[in-house]
């Protein structure tokens, strides 16, 4: 059991984080290095790291890193080819032909096309998408990254095809011998114990995601509205309970009798196509539209270098003072054309991850491999065309005879891209270096790591109301390291031993530990510093992680409480 010396420097790394940027606005750029610097110190004294174990984990950091930037660069190439072929522009009115009700875009691009895109590609690619189509509608920049981070919540359990699951949990426990015969007893096979835990973890989401749409909306119109209410957002309520129930449907019903590779994919497509559907019969409309106020009244750290509503030759906007389009270069453009680059991204990531042929191929070619990093155990790799970062160049190079760009707009998308991205990268390099830190800090004297050091003292301190706990532990996981598969990988071994400890349902815990990795990745680090870098809004982190804080606080209560409510009263049986 850790001491309270440990535990206190086991914590020194985030409280050095959440003081910079939460309490002092530092950006991640400022914060990052200092916090990387703690935590190399709490590792040399607190844990006895050798420097060349140290470095090692600083390496693997950066790999990783190298991997989440891979995907940021492709994303903004993607949207700058987009905006220099007048794509953007065709793609604005589009939207508005369904809605001009930023609410009503909100439901549709943030709760199921990015709840689409997260549950065949993951790693942060929602945000990436996303956040720059919100941008190319109008919105200010910091609203498009705080609404795109909130709504494609209960997909991330389940995204990249199922991956936090399949890798986190189904291979974890595959690896492990206790777990493994203790699940044989129970007359189950690992696959088939993981198919129960996506269960329980698509109820939990399901019925705490009710509110989901509308608390995106509502996060909107409370922080960026001119009249900074919730009442604009309680308008909409019936269609965003209408999406939300079009969404969870086929969602459950998917993780019941598929299991946990499909769920966010089939729960978005029906979603879509029902809430689409009824939009367009009139239904769920709003009796008035709402606007942001005028851009000159906006706040500076709103709107950073890309222009809200910008399109390819600069222009601000495609409707007139009077309602009426106004005639541009791109009106030849259809719709479908302008669409097609995003409807091929979207179709080579589900092909990528789910056509088994496909899949093997682009994990096993072209992957950059560094084993025994410095002499250590740790390794990574760089897989060059399974990363989302490969479809977006792919989609890129398609889009260039597509809309029939020329050099001078190919060179400028390309040099526009990498101005963007310069800013995150060293955000992102010294943020996941401490995370990996963090994890490998108990590797050389066999002790508990820093991240199992924290995880435990909640456990002991919470006995029995742990279970409340659960989630927080998970989403703890996953803002270190931003992703939900690797929380699940850190901490569901840790869950299940917990609940065998206190007697209760493994399945039912480890189920919320999958869900609370879905929480965190609202304030993991690197997601939030990915998310700004493709809105050219860099610096804003500690703003968006505030705000972020107040879904999290919601979806992590309510999911401490169904958590009490399965393991002792609805469920107390189950295994």
């Amino acid at each position: 059991m850790a001491t309270p010396t440990q535990i206190g420097l086991a914590v020194l790394p985030l409280a050095t984080i959440a003081f910079l940027m939460i309490g002092r606005y530092w950006s991640a750029t400022r914060a990052m290095p200092v916090a990387w610097v703690v935590a190399l110190a709490v590792g040399f004294f607190g844990w006895g790291m050798s420097p060349r174990w140290i470095a090692a984990a600083s390496i693997n950091g950066a790999i990783t890193a190298s991997n989440i930037l891979y995907i940021v660069f492709g994303a903004i190439l993607v949207l700058y080819t987009l905006k220099q072929t007048g794509a953007f522009d065709v793609i604005n009115r589009g939207f508005t032909s369904i809605s001009d009700d930023r609410r009503v875009q909100v439901v549709l691009l943030v709760f199921l096309m990015g709840s689409f895109i997260e549950a065949a590609a993951g790693f942060g690619t929602p945000a990436a998408v996303v956040g720059p189509l919100l941008v190319g509608l109008g919105f200010p920049p910091l609203a498009a990254v705080v609404v795109a981070l909130t709504g494609n919540l209960m997909a991330i359990t389940f995204g990249a095809v199922g991956t936090p699951l399949i890798i986190g949990l189904e291979d974890i426990f595959s690896s492990t011998e206790s777990i493994q015969s203790t699940v044989a007893a129970q007359g189950m096979t690992i696959p088939e114990w993981v198919a129960q835990i996506a269960v329980w973890a698509a109820t939990y989401h399901v019925i705490v995601g009710a509110l989901l749409p509308f608390i995106g909306v509502a996060m909107m119109t409370r922080f960026f509205g001119e009249e900074r209410s919730i009442k604009p957002a309680l308008e909409v309520l019936p269609l965003t309970l209408f999406a939300w129930a079009s969404f969870s449907v086929p969602y459950w019903l998917t993780a019941y009798f598929l299991g946990p590779t499909f769920p966010g994919l089939f729960g978005a497509m029906g979603g879509m196509l029902i809430t689409v559907g009824a939009l367009k019969a009139g239904y769920f409309h709003p009796d008035e539209e709402w606007d942001f106020a005028p851009e000159e009244q906006w706040p500076e750290h709103w709107v950073g270098d890309i222009a809200p509503g910008e399109s390819a030759t600069g222009r601000s906007g495609t409707v007139a003072a009077d309602g009426g389009q106004v005639a541009t270069a791109t009106d030849s453009m259809s719709l479908a054309r302008a669409w097609t680059p995003y409807a091929v991204l979207a179709g080579l990531l589900v092909v990528t991850r789910v056509i088994d042929p496909v899949t093997n191929f682009v994990t096993s070619t072209l992957v950059l491999e560094w084993g025994s990093i410095l002499g250590t155990s740790m390794g990574n790799s760089f897989a060059v065309l399974y990363l989302p970062g490969a479809v977006f160049i792919a989609v890129h190079l398609l889009t260039i005879p597509l809309h029939g760009m020329d050099r001078e707009e190919v060179t400028a998308a390309w040099l526009e891209t990498i101005e963007k991205v310069t800013p995150a990268v060293l955000a992102l390099v010294f943020a996941v270096a401490t995370v990996q830190i963090m994890i490998q800090s108990g590797e050389t004297a066999g002790v508990d790591s820093m991240l199992v050091v924290l995880s435990e003292a909640t456990a002991n301190t919470a006995g029995v109301v742990y279970p409340f706990f659960a989630a927080l532990v998970g989403a703890f996981g996953a803002f270190l390291a931003g992703s939900n598969t690797v929380s699940d990988i850190l901490f569901g071994t840790f869950q299940y031993n917990v609940a065998a400890d206190l007697g209760v349902s493994r399945t039912v815990l480890v189920g919320a530990q999958a869900v609370g990795g879905a929480i965190g990745n609202l304030i993991a680090v690197h997601n939030v510093v990915a998310a700004l870098a493709v809105v050219g809004l860099v610096g804003e982190e500690g703003r968006v992680i505030r705000l972020e804080l107040i879904p999290l606080a919601y979806y992590a209560v309510m999911t401490g409480i169904l958590s009490l409510l399965f393991v002792y009263v609805v469920a107390p049986g189950t295994f």
